[in-house]
């Protein structure tokens, strides 16, 4: 079967044999002719297939607006995209603004325990020295 053929489909004839107007036809089987010798054989358009190289019947105006809902489904895509990575950045930022806040009170404790330490050690190193002062 070629890739892009162009089906066409077999004339329609009814091979049904006809009815009486007595016949009761049901609700959802009514014919809106009279006569009960008249045969349906009428041609059928193409079958109607899916994809854009079937559209060639449609109004330059529906194309245009089914062009102009694609394109903003796809740009909907795209926000939703450009959205769940501005999301992500603003969580990296802030997981880093509070790694650094942790980093930096770390520090000034090192920082306070090292102030510590020193003032202690001056503390001891004073009375040193006290056989200089004549």
């Amino acid at each position: 079967m070629p890739l892009f053929s162009h089906k066409e489909p077999a004339p329609a004839a009814d091979t049904r044999p006809a009815r009486t107007s007595s016949e009761n036809r049901g609700f959802f089987n009514r014919r809106h002719s009279a006569s009960p010798d008249t045969t349906r054989n009428t041609t059928t358009s193409p079958t109607r297939g899916s994809g854009v190289l079937h559209r060639n019947h449609e109004d330059s105006s529906i194309t245009a607006a089914r062009q102009r809902v694609i394109d903003a489904e796809a740009a909907e895509r795209d926000a939703d995209r450009a959205l769940m990575a501005a999301r992500a950045a603003v969580r990296d930022a802030r997981n880093h603004v509070k790694a650094l806040e942790l980093e930096a009170k770390e520090e000034a404790r090192l920082a306070k325990l090292k102030q510590k330490a020193a003032g202690d050690i001056s503390k001891r190193a004073k009375p040193l020295g006290r056989h200089d002062r004549i």
